[in-house]
This record gives C-alpha cells, sequence and structure tokens, in this order.
C-alpha cells in the first residue's frame, strides 16, 4: 500500500468542520477578536490555501485546526473529532495521531539523521509496531525523492531537501489532516513550486491539506483558496 495514502481508505469524508468559531485573546489594551464566527467545511482529499496578511488570524486558524490553541465560542470538529471540552492531555495525545504539521523552518531536530527524525512521530506515539517505523519511515523517504538523504543530518541538507523530511515526518502517523504553516516562505522559488506541486499530489492521492500563507501564488496549486481579512472570510469581495 502507498504509505501516503493509507489514511485516505479510512477517513471521514468531512475531515474540518467549524461553525461559528470566535477566539477572543485578552491583553493589558483589553480584548482583541482575532477570529469573528468562522464557518469552514473542507472534505477529504482537499487541498486548501488560506491567504491572508500578518495579523489576519491565519495563525490563529492554524492552531485551533491542530489543537494548539482553544475557540472562545463556537464548534471545532476534526475527522470526526470534536475539540471541545478535551484535556490538554488528551489533545496532545489526538494531535499526535490526527494531525501533521509542516512549518516554514522544517523544525527538524539537529541531532537526528533524517530517518531518525521521520520516525520520531511515530515513537512519540506508538502508532505503529516497533519494528515496522524504520522500513516506513525509509518508505516516505522514497516516496518523496529524498531516500538518498536518509542518513544525513538536518545540517547538511538543502532547504528544500529538508522541508520534503519534514513533510514525511507530518505524514509518519498517517494524520487525516496536514497542515502547513508558510511552507514555501524559506525556500526559493525552484524549491518553493517543487513543495507546492508535493502538495497537490499529497491531496490527489487522498490527503487533506490545508497551507496558510501570504503569498497569493501559492493559491494556483490548491483546490480551493480562502481568504482572511480581520479574521473573517471574504466572500465575493467582502468580508463574510
Amino acid at each position: 500500500m502507498n504509505v501516503m495514502t493509507a489514511n485516505a481508505e479510512n477517513g471521514a469524508q468531512k475531515v474540518v468542520e467549524l461553525q461559528r468559531v470566535e477566539k477572543t485573546y485578552q491583553g493589558a489594551g483589553g480584548s482583541f477578536r482575532a477570529l469573528r464566527g468562522i464557518d469552514l467545511s473542507i472534505n477529504r482529499g482537499e487541498f486548501v490555501a488560506v491567504v491572508g496578511q500578518s495579523g489576519s488570524g491565519k495563525s490563529t486558524l492554524l492552531n485551533l485546526l491542530a489543537g494548539i490553541d482553544r475557540a472562545s465560542a463556537g464548534e471545532v470538529v476534526i475527522a470526526g473529532q470534536s475539540l471541545r471540552g478535551m484535556s490538554e492531555s488528551a489533545l496532545s495525545s489526538w494531535r499526535g495521531r490526527a494531525v501533521g504539521m509542516v512549518f516554514q523552518f522544517f523544525q527538524l531536530l539537529p541531532t537526528l539523521s533524517a530517518l531518525e527524525n521521520v520516525m520520531l512521530p511515530m515513537d512519540f506515539c506508538s502508532r505503529w509496531p516497533a519494528h515496522e517505523r524504520r522500513d516506513r519511515a525509509m518508505a516516505l523517504l522514497e516516496q518523496l525523492d529524498v531516500a538518498d538523504q536518509a542518513h544525513k543530518f538536518p545540517g547538511s541538507m538543502s532547504g528544500g531537501q529538508q522541508q520534503r523530511v519534514a513533510v514525511a515526518r507530518a505524514l509518519a502517523n498517517s494524520p487525516p489532516l496536514l497542515l502547513a504553516d508558510e511552507p514555501t516562505g524559506n525556500l526559493d522559488s525552484k524549491n518553493a513550486a517543487a513543495l507546492l506541486e508535493l502538495l497537490g499530489q499529497l491531496s490527489e492521492a487522498g490527503q487533506t491539506v490545508v497551507m496558510v500563507t501570504h503569498e497569493a501564488s501559492a493559491e494556483s496549486k490548491a483546490d480551493r483558496s480562502l481568504r482572511l481579512i480581520d479574521g473573517q472570510f471574504e466572500v465575493s469581495g467582502e468580508p463574510s
């Protein structure tokens, strides 16, 4: 079985469901509404780009989808699991199984090889039998065209190679949702285009992908793009 599509045979049709989601932060200067009544539904296998400038609410939305932050109001449901009321320990355990994260600055552990970096999420979550994890990690590296980097440390790899290893790590536990936080922001134009092509291929294979970015050019590879303005999605040229 293709290791990148193993989850596609099992996941619920609706991977993301947000209903009237609000997020308000309290600060010394008063309250700030980062998200204002967001509704969002994403099907399994969709590649959705969320575009917006700094301060638009992109990072807040990503953190809510990942269960890193909690909504002030509304409902967040990921792959059939409502995040409302879950304890921090339950959220942490859920996140390791249900969400894969790809970051702008890769976040690979510098003292581990590429292979060990990809194995790490499996070790943390005991998602796969121990004797299968090394082979699974190598299969992911092969499918992402970085198998030749398996025994190298991140510092000896190019940015594009590191980002592909980071994608392999994010897929290690076969999560229903892959989140990408400005994934092209630290890549040159050639590697950025290659990464967007890769995310599109993952989506075509059944992986649900949500990418947040401030680069409008990234929208071209997504199935759907949504623009956040002041915590609301733009609809027909006006925020919803």
